[in-house]
């Protein structure tokens, strides 16, 4: 049974400015390492950064939270074996609904979106 969705679309030029504004500390503060270091070993770093930071957008809208309460890095997207985008959470967002994530993303010219389905388990 389904128990939430979401979707998240974003500018690739917002995180863009963002981190060329603030630097490692945006990147610090968002990703984890593990996805930094994924993005900056891509060709297009901002692509993969942006996408990212729209599947944490989609995921907190499937448990229908905002950001106060929760880490931005407590929400990690990395790849399986496969290259197929997954959501690793951490800390006490992984308690609020243990349940499954499906997720895709996908960025194209200046946008970059994810769309995520929690099934309850």
């Amino acid at each position: 049974m389904i128990q939430g969705i979401g979707v998240d679309i974003i500018k690739i030029e917002r995180i863009k400015k963002a981190i060329e504004r603030s630097g490692k500390g945006f990147i610090d503060r968002v990703f984890t390492i593990g996805e930094q270091n994924y993005c900056l070993s891509m060709k297009n770093k901002f692509q993969h950064f942006a996408v990212r930071f729209a599947a944490k957008e989609a995921v907190l809208k499937t448990f229908g939270l905002g950001w106060n309460s929760i880490s931005w890095k407590s929400i990690e997207v990395v790849n399986d074996e496969n290259g197929s985008p997954m959501v690793i959470l951490h800390g006490k967002i992984k308690t609020v609904s243990p349940g499954k994530m499906f997720i895709s993303l996908s960025h194209f010219e200046e946008y970059a979106i994810a769309f995520v389905i929690l099934e309850k388990s």
